[in-house]
Parts: C-alpha cells; structure tokens; sequence
C-alpha cells in the first residue's frame, strides 16, 4: 500500500490518475483582499494540469445551522454546497486562523455539510479527501485552525493528507499589495504540496474507502 502523505504507489513512484481529478476549492474568509483567498489564487495556479477545479464562493449565503430547519429540509445553499463536493474527488481548504479556531463561517457550512447525508455517518464529505492549508499575520500560520479542522475531517470520517503542510506566517511580507504571492520559498511549498495533493487524491481513489465499521455510542443517563 503506498504512502497516505503522498499519494505514492507501490514501489515510491506517485500514482498517476488516469483522468483529470475534480476539486473543490473554498476560501474560509469573507474578507476583501483575504491572504488566504490569495493563498488559494496561487495554488489553483500552481497546482498540476490534471486537476480540474470548482472554486466556491457562497459562504455568506449558508444560514446559521439550525437543526430544525435541516429537519424540514437543507436551504438551497447548502445543498448546493453539499452536491459539489459530493460529486467531485477531494476538497481543498484555505484557511485564516480567528482565536485560536476556524472562522465561523467556514465550520458553519462544515457542519451543514456533514448533516447533508442520510444520517451523520453518509454525508458527502465521508471519505472524501481534504487539503488544507492557510495563512494569517501570526507567527504559528493557522496551526491550531488547521488542527480543528483535522478535527473536524475526524468525526466526518473525511481523509485529510497529512503532509506537507503549509502554514505561512507573516503573511503580509509575502504577498504584494495586488495579492500576489511573491515569496519565492513559499510558492515552492504551494506548488509541492498541490503535487503532493493530486497524487494523495488519486491514491485515494485508487485504495477506496476503508472497510466499514460499526459506530459505537456512549449511552446517555436517559436511555438507559
């Protein structure tokens, strides 16, 4: 079985997918002249020609999640968030990092998603894979965000590829006034990782889901 960080095959070589690979791209801020939607811009440049990709920008449409609404049916922007990822092959994520935590918004339509199955355990993000990467003007670069979010791809029963990472601190040294990425060293590691997706994208698919397994829950004092 080859390398989950990578995507390699057997034998070291990266598996090369047999047809282009369709992602997701979403941004989790809402701000105009985001670092992290520029971070974004920069690696759907850099990314490989095989990959082909549905950038998202409806993330101010998603409504607060209410479980009673979901209980009589999902608003039409999450669902249409929720049949775009269902139908591609993997998902990337650009974050900023707010106390500590992923921005509201972007954990909002996470959890919009993750109810958007049959029951909690079918949703479209369950063994989809996830890339996730961010920039803020800290010094840790979204470490703890992109730790809840790996959290997050947990209990969604998503496939986050572990390595490279890319967390880049400091950001306003590194991107221009017109947002581009002018850090060389930096868009070196974006062009790496992007490879590193697309090869952890296809070795995904190529593997297939693990095997199913049962769902235990701790019972609560009520129902027992």
């Amino acid at each position: 079985m080859g390398d989950q960080s990578t995507g390699e095959a057997a034998g070291g070589a990266p598996a090369e997918p047999s047809r282009a690979l369709s992602i997701v791209a979403i941004c989790g801020s809402l701000r105009r002249g985001s670092f992290n939607a520029a971070l974004l811009r920069t690696a759907l440049e850099l990314a490989p020609a095989d990959l082909e990709f549905d950038r998202y920008d409806g993330l101010r449409a998603i409504p607060p999640f209410d479980d009673d609404v979901r209980q009589q049916g999902l608003p039409d922007a999450v669902a249409d968030l929720a049949a775009r990822i269902d139908r591609t092959d993997g998902v990337l994520i650009a974050t900023p990092e707010y106390n500590f935590g992923l921005p509201g918004v972007l954990k909002n339509a996470l959890d919009w998603v993750s109810c958007a199955g049959e029951s909690p355990y079918a949703s479209p993000l369950r063994h989809k894979a996830v890339g996730m990467m961010g920039a803020s003007a800290g010094l840790m670069g979204t470490v703890r965000a992109q730790q809840g979010l790996r959290a997050l791809c947990h209990f969604t029963d998503s496939q986050p590829m572990l390595r490279p990472e890319v967390f880049v601190q400091k950001a306003w040294e590194r991107f221009d006034g017109d947002g581009r990425l002018v850090d060389e060293p930096t868009r070196a590691l974006v062009e790496t990782f992007m490879t590193a997706f697309r090869d952890f994208v296809s070795w995904r698919l190529e593997v297939g889901p693990p095997p199913a397994a049962p769902v235990s829950f701790v019972a609560s004092p009520a129902a027992s």
